[in-house]
């Protein structure tokens, strides 16, 4: 009786010996990655704040132009014309000159500039400018030179000439037919691409 208390007290002392040996063999490693992530999470804390972030772009122009405002020139080599551009499209901007959709991008700024006129004045001869030819936006920020990339003839009420671009683009549209009596049905649409630029800021 006494030998089997002795050996259940001994086979206790062993089990209870091989658990507290299994629990610190464990335990030992999950120790040091906690002190490893303390030591980083430190490192991590201790290092300078560097914001990413870039310094903004100058802006081209510091001062908008107002309605009604002349602010520039188009010139189109090809007719060798050189016209007033105004701030707006209605009616009393149009008569004057060209009219830029205050919508849109100024001149030389990332996305689409849409500039209008009609066509029984200012863009008479339009329609002899198409791919390839030049149009020259003069302005208070500078001299922009743009490409004809494509030459589009759409509906009156076709809102996507005055789309946003991912690019510097120049639109410039007016009515078509050239010839027809009345309201055009259509408009006559060159789409520019920026290819140089000579800026004052």
């Amino acid at each position: 009786m006494k030998l089997r208390r002795w050996l259940l007290l001994v086979m206790g002392i062993a089990l209870l010996t091989l658990g507290i040996f299994i629990f610190v063999k464990n335990a030992m490693p999950l120790m040091k990655t906690y002190d490893t992530k303390q030591s980083l999470k430190s490192e991590v804390t201790e290092q300078p704040i560097v914001s990413a972030q870039k310094k903004p772009a100058k802006e081209l122009y510091s001062i908008r132009p107002e309605k009604g405002e002349e602010f520039g020139t188009l010139s189109i080599p090809k007719l060798d014309a050189t016209l007033p551009i105004f701030q707006g499209a209605d009616e009393d901007e149009l008569e004057k000159g060209v009219g830029h959709f205050a919508g849109s991008v100024l001149p030389g700024e990332k996305d689409n500039s849409v500039l209008s006129g009609h066509r029984d004045t200012v863009f008479r001869k339009l329609g002899d400018v198409g791919k390839g030819d030049l149009l020259i936006v003069t302005t208070s920020a500078g001299e922009f030179t743009y490409k004809v990339r494509k030459v589009r003839i759409v509906d009156a009420d076709d809102r996507t000439v005055i789309v946003p671009k991912p690019r510097a683009t120049l639109t410039v549209t007016t009515c078509y037919p050239f010839y027809y009596i009345g309201d055009a049905p259509q408009r006559y649409v060159l789409i520019a691409d920026l290819i140089k630029k000579n800026t004052k800021v």
